[in-house]
């Protein structure tokens, strides 16, 4: 940092974040910190002072958990690298997988008029989708007994969608919707689940089986779900 070069307070540093890092809190960096991913001053009065350099550290930090799903033992190897004038793996190029785990699959070519799908893999451990949710243990536990959040079957690793539900519940919590609320929603989704199975049943036996056709109901189903939601909402 250049001499007089002013440093701001957590809080400053807070709501510059916000508008791209809605979910970050200054629990969260003061976090950071106790990991050693980010070292900003301490002031005389103890209170903390980020420089520019510091918030670049935090912004690439928040950036590839957002984005990536990066875990701390990877994201602080790639700070390492760039601490030693290195460049890190180009993030984009990543998919997050555990120490062990077959590499994920690429992004396979989509026939013409065929929507693009994102196929990047997301393969969380429990320790992974604590850490990106923001769920404490005893939480995720009592959406696992609802059957909210669970790996996938027949592996100990978590996807994509279990970390949306896991985040979505970390917020909805805040507003007093706990585990006990989610399950009624649940059952909501499950009953969606029979009713989408029952009417293109006829249509999956016409055609020998159509996954597609599946996907189409129900993405129509969950538009027509979101719609109604928000017009009683609205009322």
């Amino acid at each position: 940092m250049a001499p007089g070069e002013s440093r701001r307070s957590i809080g400053q540093v807070l709501n510059s974040m916000k508008q791209d890092f809605p979910d970050v809190t200054i629990s969260k960096i003061r976090f950071l910190e106790s990991e050693g991913l980010i070292t900003p001053q301490r002031a005389p009065s103890g209170y903390r002072r980020f420089s520019a350099d510091d918030e670049m550290r935090l912004r690439y930090i928040l950036s590839v958990q957002k984005e990536h799903y990066l875990p701390l033992k990877v994201i602080r190897e790639h700070l390492d690298m760039m601490d030693r004038g290195m460049e890190p793996p180009h993030v984009d190029s990543l998919r997050p997988r555990v120490p062990g785990a077959a590499p994920a699959p690429t992004t396979t070519p989509t026939a013409p008029g065929q929507q693009a799908r994102n196929d990047r893999v997301v393969r969380l451990s429990r320790a992974d989708l604590l850490e990106a949710s923001g769920l404490t243990d005893a939480t995720l536990v009592e959406l696992e007994k609802y059957q909210i959040v669970l790996p996938n079957r027949g592996t100990r690793f978590y996807g994509r969608e279990a970390l949306v539900v896991a985040r979505a519940a970390k917020k909805l919590a805040e507003f007093g919707l706990d585990a006990r609320h989610l399950r009624a929603i649940k059952m909501s989704a499950d009953r969606e689940v029979g009713l989408v199975e029952q009417a293109i049943a006829p249509y999956v036996r016409r055609t020998g089986g159509s996954r597609e056709a599946a996907n189409e109901v129900m993405n129509l189903v969950i538009g027509v779900h979101s719609a109604l939601l928000r017009t009683a909402v609205g009322r």
